[in-house]
């Protein structure tokens, strides 16, 4: 047992961490600034605890039964256990490959040691040998790929084509993963529930009292018989096996829960091409010779081959342990499952799935743990670590007060007679007298340490977690469950979270006119919309299908590239035959900070750079534009402010703003090697036009924000959309109010804001309502200046750029839709259909999770009360306890198993969301809470007392024998004891 000092159980603190500006390098910073805040052991913060802040509360708890208390938490031995598999998982994949290397090095010609020896083929479908994929995989071997004339020779072998992917039958899947296997590896044997039982039997507690009730169960027979001496001690073994069963269940339950859960974080949706088609599948259905395009924030679905990309680079640390990134090309064509795409965009051939990767490897060998700290459940051990001292202490003195009253002829039988006496009684009844005093002083420190505060919380947040699902809301970090009802404020994205996600190009303006409808362009010379139909389908990430029966076309991409594709279409574009005509020399992805992409493609004769984004960054580096005939005109004054009013109106009109530019490139500029490097000319571009996107609202996102207001959550539009398209949706979705202010500093746009002192954006960091044309790094500046206020910042984000600012985020949400992978690596939740209405819910089911907590708090200290003051009063006046051993067990069933069951999965009410939001400093047992608890503990006490010293008279049970009287007594305070408790939990549900 290790006792701590006592903490102040009733507070409870979030985290308020001030990382630096710039958040790169400053994690060693971080973990100083959490060993000063977090001075006491029972507060720890919510993200990225450390080790030693884990480990110092366990040590600081009260620990009698420490596999009850702990058993949903994190075990950090595991977590050592785990970290040890994986660098020796990676070692020996890098010691394999170094050795093969090695050989290779040390041969005339390598290609001998393939080519000498016949190796079975992995079928006769697929003329490849299995050791020689393996190899590939495995040692990253750019000779043997030579060898099979690169990756087009591999997809040959494979029976792919790079161009239109593997035949989407499911007979051709079946046979595939027959031979190369699943994309899957074997999981860890689930527990079964006898396991869970074993468990539960571990209870030190439960332990003692079943070693009681064997000696009592022994003896008793011994001295009054099997019929009449088994009661007791059989009763205590009952009891002892129900409140194990129940636990054992409970536990079960839970762990079935989890489970479901790491297999929904598990299964990543991936963008796969098939016969010709992109559509999207889950990561465990791909088969080695699919082909899969890869973009920025992509998670590396399985190990492949680079078939084609432009600035490509991947964060290869989760394998191979070094934090830079490395750039992939044809040179270095390898990618490694498991890895993140950090920058650009390509495709790869799929060359190993499953247990064949490393990943698959090191995933097979690490067990799944649902444990997981949150500072509502340690801040609970602190509660339940101050009230176990007492019942502790409260334990020993009826210990000692029953021995001594025992042991020196003060207790007395109902019939008046002395219980021992001295050198009377025999050894086996003074003996069963001790044993059935240890029993009680036992039980009731297994009443009193109230082990059912950190389970309420498990039990809270794992029926919140899977009431949010149905919700769509997967949380990642259970901790976020807690702190989401304390949020003071939503810095949410606009399109796809505000508005549908569904884009449509409403509005055009070409060669300085505005096209009406937006898809005529008949007045635009041939030239000029052979330039802008280039540009469009060059320079996207987007594909259109079209299928070989003439059905309509089926477009990919993210959805602005889908609405200017599908508007291609409709002017004329012929995607494949366009692309055809022309090669991708460079390309520039589209920046989140510069809000623009950019590709170089060579016909012929010319060399064309083409840029899209957004519409006034654009426009402001262009010199000229395309007049009418298709001559370039100079960009004048006037035409400059012409094209600037028709942005302004599209704005205002709620539209989002893309413009077309494009150069020419002299040949001889381009160079040569290192095209990699090659920054594209960006100045000096002739603007081809401009579009107007509609992206609606959402149905029901209006009532959303007003709800969050009423709740005293204040919802702020942080977009990279102009600032005058976000004003239009922020008044649509009721973020502005029409009759405020809408101006500075309430409407802002990043640069400005970027640009102030840091005390200065703490200024007016609470007035912001809306910021229009922001960078990634400004919503990280806005969350770190409203948490420096004081907020719990609750922040949505979808782009990989996005994942600095939902990582410092008190709650990061990240879009399931439209989010990338490495965005919801680092949030908490992800919003499955990216809704902000479903952002509201997951608050409503925060409040929820905080109001069961202390719903649950209030029930079961007054119960602990009520029991510890009416056994010791009893013990001190009389020597006996009203409350026997097997009574308080079914106490503790109630209060601690079934009671956290039944408070903890209580649904949200729509009263919740009328509250104010909890404070970060808020105590956790309120001033209301206190007060209703000392009332029912009061009262509860008073009756139970007056029963246990008038309740043969007040029952009229003088004519009954001693003993008769007694038991009748007894069995009535009990039942009266459990009826109250069932008037306290209506009272406490009510409150």
């Amino acid at each position: 047992m290790a006792v701590g000092s006592s903490p102040t159980p009733p507070e409870i603190r979030s985290p308020e961490r001030d990382r630096p500006e710039d958040a790169a390098g400053a994690e060693g910073e971080e973990e100083e600034e959490e060993e000063e805040e977090f001075g006491d052991a029972f507060d720890i913060p919510h993200k990225n605890a450390s080790h030693d802040s884990l480990l110092r509360w366990r040590q600081a708890a009260l620990v009698l039964n420490a596999s009850r208390r702990f058993r949903y938490t994190l075990d950090l031995k595991k977590e050592e256990e785990k970290e040890i598999i994986r660098r020796t998982i990676r070692s020996h994949a890098q010691v394999i490959r170094a050795v093969f290397l090695f050989k290779e090095a040390g041969e005339n010609d390598p290609r001998e040691a393939y080519t000498g020896i016949q190796l079975p083929t992995a079928s006769r479908s697929f003329p490849i040998e299995m050791e020689k994929l393996k190899t590939l995989n495995r040692d990253h071997d750019s000779v043997l790929l030579q060898e099979i004339r690169g990756v087009k020779g591999l997809s040959d072998l494979l029976k792919s084509n790079l161009e239109m992917g593997i035949n989407p039958t499911e007979d051709e899947l079946l046979q595939r993963r027959d031979v190369f296997g699943a994309n899957t590896y074997p999981r860890k044997k689930r527990k079964n529930i006898l396991r869970f039982i074993f468990d539960a039997c571990k209870d030190l507690t439960l332990i003692i009292l079943m070693v009681a009730a064997a000696i009592s169960l022994t003896l008793g027979m011994a001295t009054e018989g099997v019929e009449e001496g088994w009661y007791e001690g059989g009763s205590i073994f009952l009891a002892v096996f129900l409140v194990i069963l129940v636990t054992a269940t409970s536990d079960y339950r839970q762990s079935l829960q989890f489970q479901h859960l790491n297999e929904e974080k598990q299964n990543i949706q991936v963008e796969v091409l098939r016969g010709g088609k992109r559509f999207r599948t889950s990561i465990f259905d791909l088969v080695v010779g699919d082909v899969v395009p890869l973009n920025i924030g992509d998670q590396v679905p399985a190990d492949g081959i680079l078939i084609s990309g432009h600035s490509l680079a991947i964060d290869e640390s989760s394998m191979t342990g070094e934090s830079k990134t490395v750039h992939k090309d044809q040179k270095a064509p390898f990618l490694m499952s498991g890895c993140k795409v950090a920058d650009g965009y390509g495709s790869m051939l799929v060359t190993g799935v499953g247990i064949n990767t490393e990943w698959g490897q090191l995933m097979a060998n690490l067990s799944e743990d649902n444990g997981e700290e949150t500072p509502l459940q340690v801040r609970l051990n602190g509660v339940a670590t101050f009230i176990g001292m007492v019942g502790l202490s409260v334990a020993g003195v009826v210990l000692g007060v029953l021995a001594i009253r025992y042991f020196t002829g003060h207790t007395k039988n109902p019939d008046g007679t002395v219980q021992f006496r001295a050198g009377t009684t025999g050894l086996k009844q003074g003996f069963m007298g001790a044993i059935r005093i240890l029993t009680i002083a036992v039980t009731i420190v297994v009443v009193a340490v109230p082990e059912g505060l950190p389970l309420a919380v498990t039990l809270t947040l794992a029926y919140s977690m899977r009431k949010m699902m149905r919700d769509k809301a997967l949380v990642r970090r259970l901790s976020s469950c807690e702190t989401m009802g304390s949020a003071t404020t939503i810095c949410s994205d606009k399109t796809g979270t505000l508005t549908l996600n569904k884009m449509t190009v409403v509005e055009a303006h070409f060669i300085g006119t505005r096209l009406d409808p937006c898809d005529d362009v008949r007045a635009i010379s041939s030239s000029s919309a052979a330039l802008l139909i280039e540009g469009i389908a060059q320079n996207t990430t987007g594909t259109v299908f079209l299928p070989e029966d003439g059905g309509a076309a089926d477009v990919t991409g993210s959805p602005t590239e889908k609405a200017i594709l599908s508007w291609g279409l409709k002017i004329g574009m012929d995607f494949n035959n366009v692309r055809s005509k022309s090669s991708v020399l460079h390309v520039f992805p589209f920046n989140s900070e510069k809000k623009r992409g950019g590709v170089a493609v060579q016909s012929d004769t010319e060399v064309h750079i083409h840029w899209k984004g957004a519409a006034e960054l654009v426009l402001s580096s262009c010199k000229s534009w395309l007049s009418l005939d298709g001559s370039v005109q100079p960009m004048g004054a006037q035409k400059r402010n012409e094209y600037k009013k028709s942005i302004e109106d599209m704005a205002k009109s709620s539209l989002r703003c893309v413009a077309f530019a494009y150069c020419l490139c002299d040949i001889e500029k381009i160079p040569k090697e290192d095209i990699a490097d090659w920054k594209l000319p960006e100045e000096d571009l002739t603007l081809l036009g401009i579009v107007g996107i509609k992206d609606p609202c959402r149905p029901g996102v209006r009532n959303a924000v007003q709800l969050c207001k009423n709740a005293g959550v204040k919802v702020r539009m942080v977009t990279g959309d102009n600032i005058e398209t976000a004003k239009a949706i922020a008044l649509e979705c009721g973020i502005l109010d029409a009759n405020g202010v809408i101006s500075e500093p309430f409407v802002i746009e990043g640069r400005a804001f970027r640009e102030m002192s840091e005390i200065a954006r703490g200024e007016i960091a609470d007035k912001i309502t809306v910021m229009g044309r922001s960078s990634p790094n400004d919503k990280l500046l806005l969350v770190q200046a409203l948490k420096r206020k004081g907020h719990v910042v609750a922040v949505t984000g979808d782009g990989t750029n996005d994942a600095p600012a939902l990582h410092e985020a008190d709650i990061g949400l990240a879009m399931g839709m439209s989010g990338t992978e490495v965005a919801k690596e680092s949030s908490d939740i992800i919003i499955l259909d990216d809704d902000f209405t479903s952002v509201v819910k997951v608050v409503r089911w925060g409040r929820s999770v905080y109001a069961n907590i202390q719903k649950f708090i209030q029930f079961q200290l007054t119960v602990n009360v009520a029991a510890l003051v009416i056994n010791v009063i009893a013990a001190v006046s009389s020597g006996d306890v009203p409350l026997n051993a097997v009574e308080l067990l079914w106490v503790n069933l109630i209060m601690d198993t079934l009671g956290a069951l039944a408070l903890a999965t209580e649904p949200p009410t729509d009263n919740l969301m009328k509250r104010q939001p909890v404070g970060r400093r808020e105590p956790l047992v309120t001033n209301i809470m206190w007060r209703n608890l000392f009332v029912q503990a009061i009262y509860q006490i008073a009756i139970l007392l007056i029963f246990n010293f008038s309740g043969k008279k007040i029952l009229r049970l003088q004519n009954e024998s001693p003993d008769n009287a007694e038991k009748m007594k007894n069995t009535f305070i009990f039942n009266t004891f459990v009826f109250c408790q069932a008037a306290n939990v209506s009272l406490v549900c009510h409150s």
